[in-house]
């Protein structure tokens, strides 16, 4: 998409104050930063939510819609997340006020292994951040510069950072662990594992959707979107995860490659002369399904072609197959399958991708309902089969403003439902 839309769930007046105490979530990305509102008092209920998109590239706009009004495509100069990060500040402060605002969260992918929680960010914590950047300089610089900005600007609002990571550290040793030199090791190189934010919002889900005695089950987790990845998880801890170290592993994704042969690098040093910068921009820009298909990195793209053109059809089968293969090895990992929940936005809105995966995975006693498939039903696979397969929409921003709302509720005398 090549504009940002904001939605409203309640109508609101132009120029009007938030009022109440509200929470301000921000998830930044490589080139986008999505962005919401939450009453402290029920940080599940949103009551704004955007996305700049396109930051750094040419044509950034922003669509806002508010109540029955909307404004189309309103340039947005925003040649970084800075920038955008300014223009969001001026557009809420215009639009809606800050007085009422308690606090702003901000999902960081990466915390290393120093951080295992969310936690109120400081000084120390934004330059033990920017220490960490070489981990994913995709995303902390971004997340640092807008950290910077509203400290700036609102110096009197507590800001909290809630890691992408966190969800994983509890894995195993086993499963943390990198075959190479212990030494790396100690200066903490090993699987870290992402989109814990999502993951621990899906098992929020399962547990209020299928009961405690599911979501203590042994669950397969699918979050399919722009970046893919997998977890697995028993007796509702995390043992193991498709992404490592960084978030470039894996299964291929939309421009990320997933899993490669380390030898690649030294080969195409050697016949290429490309360097480790090339390497770099080619796994995480120009790979997985674009790089595959050479069309797009859309997954409703290739879908749409792939009866014409044997690039897409591969690009398709390349990511089906390669998930299916994760949610085999987590199975075993596991000791067999309970329940396998798809989220994301191919998990949630491509029914022919989730069949596709599920295929010939009968011998994990999962089998799907065609048309509740087709139907983005809840629950998607049949009434005889023994694990269960789920639908699940997925919300970053609610877990961001839980944490938000539950680290602020002492100094506030209040306890967020």
């Amino acid at each position: 998409m090549s504009s940002q839309t904001v939605q409203n769930k309640t109508p609101v007046t132009e120029g009007a104050d938030t009022g109440s105490r509200c929470v301000l979530t921000i998830n930044s990305g490589s080139s986008s930063i999505k962005f919401a509102l939450f009453p402290f008092d029920s940080p599940r209920t949103r009551l704004l939510s955007g996305k700049i998109e396109r930051i750094g590239l040419p044509g950034p706009v922003i669509t806002i819609k508010d109540g029955a009004k909307t404004s189309d495509k309103l340039p947005l100069a925003a040649p970084n997340h800075r920038a955008a990060g300014e223009f969001l500040i001026g557009w809420l402060g215009q639009n809606f006020g800050f007085s009422g605002l308690l606090g702003i969260g901000h999902r960081v992918v990466h915390g290393g292994v120093e951080f295992t929680r969310s936690q109120r960010i400081t000084p120390q914590m934004v330059e033990e951040l920017r220490r960490l950047s070489p981990y994913d300089p995709e995303h902390l610089p971004s997340s640092i510069q807008l950290m910077e900005l509203f400290e700036e600007r609102h110096p009197h609002l507590p800001q909290v950072a809630c890691f992408d990571t966190a969800f994983h550290r509890e894995m195993p040793r086993v499963a943390r662990l990198l075959p190479i030199p212990r030494r790396l090791d100690a200066k903490g190189i090993q699987r870290f594992g992402f989109h814990g934010l999502s993951y621990a919002f899906l098992m929020e889900e399962l547990e209020r959707l299928a009961g405690p005695q599911a979501a203590q089950g042994r669950v397969v987790l699918a979050h399919l979107g722009n970046g893919a990845s997998l977890a697995a998880v028993r007796s509702g801890k995390g043992i193991d995860t498709s992404m490592g170290f960084t978030p470039a592993a894996g299964v291929p994704m939309s421009t990320r490659s997933g899993d490669l042969d380390p030898g690649l690098v030294w080969y195409l040093a050697r016949t290429e002369q490309m360097t480790a910068e090339q390497f770099h921009e080619m796994v995480h820009h120009q790979s997985g399904l674009l790089g595959v298909s050479e069309i797009s990195p859309d997954m409703r793209d290739l879908l749409a072609r792939e009866a014409e053109d044997v690039r897409a059809a591969e690009a398709v089968a390349l990511f089906c197959y390669q998930v299916k293969k994760w949610i085999g090895a987590f199975a075993a990992a596991l000791g067999g399958l309970d329940t396998l929940v798809f989220a994301g936005g191919i998990g949630e809105n491509a029914p022919e991708i989730r069949a596709r995966i599920c295929e010939g995975l009968d011998f994990l006693g999962l089998h799907l309902d065609q048309n509740k498939n087709q139907s983005n039903a809840p629950v998607i696979s049949s009434d005889a089969s023994q694990a269960t397969a789920r639908v699940i929409r997925t919300d970053e921003e609610v877990m961001i403003a839980k944490a938000v709302c539950s680290l602020l509720a002492p100094e506030l005398n209040a306890v967020p439902k």
